[in-house]
């Protein structure tokens, strides 16, 4: 029998480590992004390609200028056609697909996390972040020719609850199927609000771990609500979300 040395493995090793020093970290290249000095915590989302579905979500915390993990990577679902340059602080490349409504991509690039959302007249036990409670007479806008495009509007109690009578096209923020029973809106073609360029992008409850959202960033129940607990409005938090290869692209 063929003894072996640990010595032999030595090139190997010496090529591990020249491929893991070429390889700029995700805490490092979060750093240079240039982050707005005020925000302390980002919720990093990656994948592997512009296409994919599957995506990876971490929490990072931002300790004595660097960034540091928090708790365990989170699986989360993106929209059925992937990712496209989104409408946030970012610098969008001109060289990407731009994200447009309707198109079944999640955005990519840097946003501002708005309100967090959910069914229960109060909010979640921990939750410090802004709350709002969504009804049957509430609907988020997605009719690109409203003045009302890309914003939660509610149907006053003394109307008939009848969402077709005001616009075209419209997402319902108390779903059936609990996709929305917690969420957070995500700060997407909000600043301004461009028709076309996409609209209702939250954080929300997967449908389950195969299927992907209609543009949104979806997770399990017990794993959202984790994040939002971790939230803190005196951080400004985050969301970056783009491939991992692009994420030495970004700029504001």
């Amino acid at each position: 029998m063929k003894r072996f040395y640990w010595w032999q493995l030595l090139p190997l090793m010496i090529l591990l480590g020249v491929l893991s020093a070429c390889s700029p970290r995700l805490e490092q290249q979060l750093l240079e992004i240039n982050l707005p000095n005020t925000t302390t915590q980002v919720l990093l989302v990656t994948t592997s390609d512009w296409k994919t579905t599957d995506a990876t979500l971490k929490r990072m915390e931002k300790r004595t200028a660097a960034w540091y993990p928090v708790g365990d990577a989170i699986p989360v679902k993106l929209g059925r056609n992937g990712l496209g340059w989104g409408a946030g602080l970012h610098t969008n490349p001109s060289d990407g697909v731009q994200k447009r409504e309707g198109d079944g991509k999640a955005p990519a690039g840097v946003f501002r996390l708005g309100t967090a959302f959910g069914y229960a007249a109060d909010a979640p036990q921990g939750l410090q972040m802004p709350y709002r409670t969504a009804t049957e007479r509430d609907y988020f806008v997605d009719a690109v020719d409203s003045a009302d495009y890309n914003q939660w509007r509610s149907i006053r109690a003394d109307q008939p609850n009848t969402p077709k009578q005001h616009w075209a096209s419209f997402e319902l923020m108390r779903r059936a199927d609990h996709q929305y029973e917690y969420g957070m809106i995500v700060e997407h073609n909000t600043q301004p609000v461009t028709p076309g360029y996409g609209s209702a992008i939250f954080l929300h409850v997967w449908l389950d771990p195969q299927t992907p959202t209609s543009g949104c960033t979806g997770m399990d129940r017990e794993h959202l609500l984790e994040v939002l607990r971790w939230l803190q409005p005196n951080t400004n938090p985050l969301l970056v979300q783009v491939p991992t290869d692009e994420l030495g692209r970004l700029s504001l």
